[in-house]
């Protein structure tokens, strides 16, 4: 079969492994003139590592593996902790992994041919064709849209975007001042209900940092704020080190709103599908979206000859998923954290990772992973 795939991120670069190692015949079109790498970083969990290892994509030295999830008072106390290496235990040695996002997609775009600079002018969903700006075409068996938020394949079948903003952004940047969260596996989140504060390590000597808060355009922290540094050393120099140090050294940081919408039941028409934030644009609240990209990857590989089924097995999954996100819950949180014993956190954990992926609810996965062992999982 014929695939097309619009968009070169990471959903399109997922899918274009997939497909591929199904046998398929796999054209991937991307409008920017090279790899888009920017961005921050994202958070990979154990159902990413293990269809990242199925997709051939070689994760060796990327990131950094996650060990513990702490949550602290703004007072510097620690409240609470995610052990990690237990949650790795569970899924047979899959751990999670803190990675930049330009790593992640120079990873999955080796050995995956990408036509660059081809811009989309018109979509036919029905006839699985796309029109470039320079008048050529394509044509395919099925087609896909990966290219995000703002995708050309989702507006040719819904018409405008769905996704609004929800009243939250982010503020991050990364930084390579040595602090305890540099290449240790330990990430940091502290809460006071209005806001939240990260560090996590990235691998490779350095560690990002965010703050997610309440902002609306117009706002004094909205997008391109010309003094944001400073409104956030006001707002957040207090708080534990190693948050007044990082942000007195910060020269600039980048703001990303955040967007959600109601997941539809089905998300394409005919031979077109979608992906990613093409399909269920949600908020990085819950770390969920590039998993939820990969988790799409991996099932469209194995059902493309019927994208309504591929579809209908996914919006069961990440509807909640995307609900979830859309509550902002780690920034409301905040001295809640500290009510739950650190073995029902790190269960929860658990628990609410595997109803995130159709991939760790597949028990044939444990037989796929080398040398594993059969594992009893959590109901």
């Amino acid at each position: 079969m014929k695939v097309l795939i619009v968009g070169g991120g990471v959903a399109g670069l997922a899918a274009a492994r997939g497909l591929t190692a199904a046998g398929h015949d796999v054209e991937v079109y991307e409008g920017a003139p090279e790899l888009r790498t920017e961005g921050g970083s994202v958070t990979l969990w154990p159902s990413s590592a293990g269809i990242l290892r199925e997709l051939g994509v070689d994760l060796d030295g990327a990131g950094c593996r996650l060990e513990t999830l702490e949550t602290w008072s703004v007072r510097g106390r620690r409240l609470g902790k995610i052990d990690m290496n237990v949650v790795e235990r569970r899924f047979g040695g899959l751990h999670a992994l803190h990675i930049a996002r330009r790593e992640l997609v120079e990873r999955l775009a080796e050995d995956v041919p990408v036509n660059y600079g081809h811009r989309i002018q018109a979509v036919d969903p029905d006839r699985a064709e796309i029109t470039f700006t320079d008048g050529n075409t394509a044509r395919g068996d099925l087609l896909i849209g990966a290219d995000g938020r703002n995708s050309v394949v989702r507006r040719a079948l819904w018409g405008e975007s769905p996704a609004k903003l929800n009243g939250w952004v982010t503020w991050q940047a990364f930084t390579t001042l040595p602090t305890e969260f540099i290449d240790t596996g330990r990430s940091v989140m502290i809460s006071n209900g209005r806001a939240l504060g990260s560090m996590a390590p990235a691998g490779h000597g350095k560690a990002l940092w965010w703050f997610d808060l309440r902002a609306k355009p117009g706002s004094p922290l909205w997008v391109d704020a010309p003094n944001a540094m400073d409104l956030l050393r006001q707002r957040f120099g207090h708080w534990p080190e190693p948050f007044p140090t990082v942000l007195a050294q910060a020269q600039t940081a980048q703001c990303f709103p955040h967007y959600g919408h109601r997941v539809p039941a089905v998300w394409g028409r005919g031979p077109t599908t979608l992906v990613g934030d093409a399909a269920h644009t949600m908020s990085p609240a819950m770390a969920m979206g590039s998993g939820q990209a990969l988790e799409d990857a991996w099932t469209l590989s194995r059902s493309a000859d019927d994208p309504r089924a591929y579809e209908r097995a996914r919006t069961k999954i990440v509807r909640r998923v995307a609900k979830m996100a859309g509550r902002e819950i780690p920034s409301r949180q905040g001295p809640l954290m500290g009510l739950l014993p650190d073995s029902f956190s790190t269960k929860s954990s658990i628990s609410w990772l595997r109803s995130a992926s159709g991939y760790l609810q597949e028990e044939a996965w444990l037989q796929r992973l080398p040398e594993a062992e059969p594992k009893k999982l959590p109901a």
